[in-house]
C-alpha cells in the first residue's frame, strides 16, 4: 500500500516528464533555447554590420538547405514581363535537386557596397541558418563609376569579407563567385577577362579567409570563346523588333542574358559547385554540362 501511495503522489510528474520529452522530440511547445550572443562586427568605410547568431529551434531539423544569392543585375530574377531577360540565379535550381532550396536576394544596379548600405545583407542574414550557402557576385557595379555604385578595389575586398563574416557568424558556408564576364572580345577574335582587378581582388580574399572560390568570370570567357562571337548573341541580350512587349524596339546588350544564356551560365555555375566538393556539390544534377555543350 506504501509504495502504491509512493507511485501516486510521482505520476502527475512522471507524465509531465514523459509529456514534456514528447514535446521535444516532435515540436510540441516547450520553451526555445536562447539566444547567442556571437556577434561579429565589421565596420568599413562607415558601415557597421553586427550578426547575431538566433536560437536553435526545432525548425532546424525541418529546415530545407539553401542557397542566398547576393548579386547585381546578372544574377537577379526577372518579371514575366521582363521576357526574355534573365539572370542565371533565376535558372540555378534547374541543376539543383529537390532537397535544396533557392532565394535569389540579387538585384539589379547593385555594387558590393550599396546591397550593404540598403541593408540587403542584413535581411539575407537575419534569415539564413546553419548549414545554408551565401553565393557572392559582385564586380560589375562595382567597376561603375556611377558614385552610388563605385566601389575602389580595395573597398571592394573589405566589403566582401563583410559578407563572409556574415555568413559564417549564423554558420552558413559563403561562396565567392568571380563576376561572370560581359560580350567583350579583342582584334583576334577572343573574350577579354571583364573587371580583371576585382577578379583578382576576390581571388585574394578568397585566399586570405579561406572561402570556397567559383571562378565564373574564367568559365564564362572560356564558354564564349567556344562558341565564337556570333554563337554568344544568343546567350546576351540581343534581341529583334517586334518580338517581345518588353522590347519592342528590339534591345543589343553584351552585358545582360537573355533565358537561353542565362540557362547555360547557370550551368557553368552548377559545374563550378560540383567542383569544389562541399556538401551542396552531392546535390548538382548530372550532367550540368549539358548546358554548355
Amino acid at each position: 500500500m506504501r509504495n502504491k501511495a509512493k507511485l501516486s503522489r510521482r505520476m502527475p510528474f512522471m507524465l509531465l516528464s514523459i509529456i514534456t520529452c514528447l514535446g521535444t522530440l516532435f515540436g510540441y511547445g516547450g520553451a526555445s533555447a536562447a539566444p547567442s550572443t556571437t556577434i561579429v562586427q565589421d565596420a568599413t568605410h562607415g558601415v557597421t554590420n553586427n550578426f547575431t547568431t538566433p536560437a536553435v529551434t526545432q525548425d532546424v531539423y525541418t529546415h530545407l538547405p539553401t542557397i542566398y544569392l547576393a548579386g547585381d543585375s546578372t544574377v537577379q530574377t526577372y518579371r514575366e514581363a521582363q521576357r526574355p531577360q534573365a539572370g542565371w540565379g533565376q535558372m540555378i535550381g534547374q541543376y539543383l535537386d529537390d532537397s535544396i532550396a533557392v532565394s535569389n536576394q540579387a538585384i539589379g544596379g547593385r555594387s558590393s557596397r550599396s546591397f550593404i548600405e540598403q541593408g540587403r545583407l542584413d535581411t539575407i542574414i537575419s534569415q539564413i541558418q546553419p548549414g545554408d550557402y551565401l553565393m557572392i557576385q559582385f564586380g560589375h557595379n562595382d567597376a561603375d563609376r556611377k558614385p552610388e555604385r563605385y566601389t575602389p578595389v580595395q573597398d571592394y575586398r573589405n566589403y566582401l569579407k563583410v559578407y563572409i563574416h556574415g555568413a559564417r557568424s549564423k554558420g552558413a558556408t559563403p561562396i565567392l563567385v568571380t563576376p561572370v564576364s560581359r560580350r567583350d572580345y579583342n582584334a583576334s577574335g577572343q573574350f577579354n577577362v571583364s573587371f580583371p582587378e576585382y577578379v583578382a581582388a576576390m581571388k585574394q580574399v578568397a585566399a586570405e579567409t579561406q572561402t570556397p572560390l567559383l571562378d565564373l568570370s574564367a568559365r564564362s570567357v572560356a564558354y564564349y570563346n567556344s562558341v565564337g562571337i556570333e554563337g554568344t548573341t544568343s546567350i546576351f541580350l540581343h534581341v529583334q523588333p517586334g518580338l517581345y512587349p518588353y522590347f519592342p524596339n528590339g534591345v543589343v546588350d553584351n552585358t545582360h542574358f537573355q533565358e537561353y544564356g542565362a540557362m547555360q551560365i547557370a550551368g557553368l555555375v552548377a559545374e563550378g559547385i560540383r567542383d569544389l566538393g562541399l556538401p551542396l556539390s552531392e546535390h548538382v544534377l548530372n550532367p550540368a554540362s549539358s548546358a554548355v555543350q
